[in-house]
């Protein structure tokens, strides 16, 4: 059996041996692998290491724990710190693709969890990891194996990035809409009604793009009809449109409530059964169903009163992810949310997708964090969104967004469900492509 020590070299380059440029300084996460900026930084760079395309950085303190990540071909040449090991692959030995797919096996993960040195913190330096045994295929086969598993990940991808360009096109028209009140502009300047003062700036853009023809909003001259033509002082929100009205949550959905933590400990957690929505399903762009968990037919039962329906808008009420929010999947039902998500059940005129827009932007966000009674630790409470005020538009306006956004969520949804099937395949096909069990000569 040989090691890891044959197939790859330690790789010592630093910050100063870069003729120009600045490149960026990457964090290293267990999850995400290099991010755009590291959490500690030091005024002199000097020594930080130099990483590019095809390298791996790790943690030493923290490789047990899988905080190790690989340079992409996408990654520009960065650095990152100098406490961090940098290494590569031999190209003639390993293809470094190969063993980007190596460190998220089983065989990988087991090792690293009982290798290290010192008494106080596991420190697992190259000449230790240098050790490891391994034994890849040879490096024909090593490149279809991270071709077979390269292409499912690309779907992945390309599914993450077609939901996120379908969320940028909801929050634009939510923007144009329902925060610019552009149609609302648009027909009081035909209709030549005067236009508030803080609105004026908006005005003239509207008036300039109106005049060029530049407006990219498609739907905008048929929607014009179903909004207003002036706008009304509203105490608590400034000029709003006129007729439409300021409500406070509680009174415009049908429920707002939280779960708990499912009764019965770890045996309350099963392969199969009514799943457990928690706050790392929950993004800002959508619903996912990385890291979902089931809980027994008893503890759903206990959790019965935060059953979810296909109009709920979640939000995460705790920790670091508080505020973020999304629509929940309806493949997912049944299932039940945990202590730290709220259920927003908006009422039947109000699309799910418009509260989801709305709660999402940041100012919103930073209203609700007015409310934050968590002490050390961020907390919105049921009491606070339910007392949280909302603008609502009319009706048709309502109809319209939601006609235009519907086909947007359906189709995030179905992406979601996608990769779901993918990642399952991808996970099946890792460890037992990696380990040998399958073999594979060539591409097909």
């Amino acid at each position: 059996m040989k090691q890891l020590g044959h197939f790859t070299f330690e790789r010592k380059e630093r910050a100063s041996s870069l003729q120009e440029g600045k490149p960026p300084v990457f964090g290293v996460d267990r999850s995400t692998g290099l991010t755009p900026s590291a959490k500690y930084k030091s005024k002199d760079i000097s020594r930080y290491k130099v990483i590019s395309q095809g390298m791996f950085a790790y943690n030493p303190m923290r490789l047990n724990i899988g905080s190790i990540a690989y340079s992409t071909p996408t990654h520009p040449t960065g650095l990152v710190s100098p406490d961090y090991v940098v290494f590569s692959c031999d190209p003639e030995k390993l293809d470094h693709a190969y063993m980007k797919y190596v460190i998220e096996g089983p065989a990988w993960k087991k090792w690293t969890a009982n290798a290290g040195v010192g008494s106080v913190r596991v420190r697992i330096y190259y000449k230790e990891l240098a050790e490891m045994p391994f034994d890849p295929p040879p490096l024909p086969e090593q490149k279809a194996i991270a071709h077979i598993l390269g292409t499912l990940d690309d779907k992945i991808e390309l599914n993450r990035r077609m939901n996120a360009t379908l969320e940028g096109m909801a929050q634009a028209l939510f923007k144009s809409w329902f925060v610019d009140f552009d149609p609302v502009i648009d027909n009081a300047l035909a209709a030549g009604n005067p236009i508030p003062d803080e609105l004026a700036p908006r005005a003239e853009v509207r008036k300039n793009e109106l005049a060029s023809n530049q407006t990219s909003l498609s739907a905008e001259a048929s929607a014009k009809a179903g909004f207003p033509a002036a706008f009304e002082f509203n105490d608590e929100m400034g000029w709003i449109p006129e007729g439409w009205t300021v409500s406070k949550l509680k009174d415009c959905t049908t429920k707002i409530g939280s779960g708990s933590t499912p009764r019965g400990g770890s045996s309350a957690y099963v392969e199969s059964g009514t799943r457990l929505v928690r706050s790392q399903n929950i993004h800002d762009s959508s619903f996912t169903w990385s890291g979902m968990v089931c809980i027994t037919d008893d503890a759903a039962e206990k959790l019965k009163g935060v059953t979810l329906t296909k109009r709920d808008v979640l939000i995460n009420i705790t920790g670091d992810s508080i505020l973020r929010t999304c629509i929940v999947d309806p493949a997912v039902l049944p299932a039940r949310v945990n202590q730290h998500v709220a259920i927003l059940r908006p009422a039947e005129n109000l699309p799910p997708q418009y509260m989801h827009q709305y709660i999402v932007r940041e100012e919103y966000k930073e209203y609700l964090l007015g409310f934050d009674a968590g002490g050390s630790r961020a907390a919105i409470t049921k009491g606070h969104l339910e007392e949280a005020e909302i603008v609502i538009p009319n009706d048709n306006a309502l109809a319209e967004y939601a006609r235009l956004t519907n086909s947007f969520v359906d189709t995030q949804n179905r992406n979601e469900a996608s990769s779901k099937t993918l990642t399952n395949l991808r996970d099946t096909l890792l460890p037992r492509l990696i380990s040998g069990e399958l073999s594979v000569t060539n591409k097909e």
